[in-house]
């Protein structure tokens, strides 16, 4: 039995790959997915991948043995679940592997918008004699009795409006694929639609998967209802935000502050007006935004995790032809 692993993390370290599903499994790692040969699609019984969605659906004709491919992640963006499917591959997913990362992330940058850390930062760099002062920023704000509203309550949401309870912050949610009486498991504010969510939150946290359904749900209409001094912090995926009305938002003091850790387009299109203007610390978007580079679900045993029950999972479905996390179970079962 052979894993394909289309794009290592790093290189010399596949004792976490190996260790995960014993010496009777073999595997097959590449640096990137674009540099798997024909030959290594073919003979692959399963197949991890992380950011090659798009070259397994291209090396689908390729595969002649794969049962099962898992994207290394809570997505699967790109893999066309029927048509694997009916190819008798399943599509499995590692939901589990980042949730308090991408949570704690959430509310890190929450915080740093609302203590003015990075501004602080720069300062005391600066002139930490001169400039010993507090500042006055438009984020800057008590979180003690505010409202969080979680879009999207899945596990990572939920982790994080846990947190934010342990700030005293109001918790309230919109997320219309739970069933009735969560809000009364939780104790959490449910509202019916995302206007209501905009006009009532001072921080909105996105949790919601990409999917057709929220591809740009985050639009002109939802950031024009935010309230005074509310922010919108985004660590899900990044097209889920219309970044063109973020920054026209932001422009107009519509938006006060946000915080992504995603972007439409990644690594970063530098040449959009509201990264230029957030690298150019511009004086208007000063405090006001803060990019990291998708890094919500990093940590050194986070990546442990994603990484051997990646290949785990795979096992299981060699050894027994079981899946779990299965994304596409409606179409292999046909």
């Amino acid at each position: 039995m052979r894993i394909l692993i289309t794009d290592r993390h790093t290189s010399g370290d596949e004792n976490i790959e190996q260790n995960a599903v014993g010496p009777d499994i073999e595997l097959e790692f590449f640096d990137h997915h674009d540099d798997v040969t024909d030959e290594a699609w073919g003979r692959a019984d399963g197949i991890v991948t992380y950011r090659g969605t798009a070259a397994v659906m291209t090396a689908l004709p390729k595969l002649q043995k794969a049962t099962i491919v898992v994207r290394g992640g809570v997505g699967f963006d790109g893999l066309d679940l029927k048509k694997l499917g009916e190819r008798g591959i399943a599509v499995c997913t590692v939901p589990d592997y980042g949730t308090t990362e991408v949570a704690d992330h959430a509310i890190a940058l929450m915080l740093a918008l609302r203590r003015g850390l990075d501004q602080y930062d720069i300062l005391m760099r600066r002139d930490p004699q001169k400039l010993w002062r507090y500042i006055e920023s438009p984020c800057i704000d008590r979180l003690r009795d505010k409202n969080f509203g979680v879009f999207g309550l899945g596990r990572i949401g939920l982790a994080a409006a846990r947190r934010a309870q342990g700030f005293d912050m109001n918790i309230m949610f919109y997320d219309p694929h739970l069933p009735d009486g969560v809000e009364l498991s939780t104790g959490y504010k449910r509202v019916k639609t995302p206007q209501e969510l905009f006009e009532s939150a001072d921080t909105i946290s996105i949790h919601s998967p990409h999917t057709d359904e929220t591809r740009g749900a985050i639009n002109k209409d939802l950031l024009g209802r935010m309230r005074p001094k509310a922010i919108v912090i985004n660590t899900a995926r990044g097209p889920i935000i219309n970044l063109d009305d973020l920054f026209e938002s932001l422009r107009s003091n519509l938006t006060t502050g946000a915080a992504l850790d995603v972007l439409p387009i990644e690594p970063a299109d530098t040449s959009h007006p509201l990264l230029k203007a957030y690298m150019n610390n511009e004086e208007w978007l000063r405090g006001r935004l803060m990019v990291t580079p998708h890094a919500a679900f990093y940590s050194p045993p986070g990546l442990h995790d994603l990484r051997s029950k990646a290949v785990a999972t795979v096992a299981q479905r060699l050894r027994d032809g079981s899946t779990r996390n299965c994304q596409n179970l409606e179409f292999l079962t046909k």
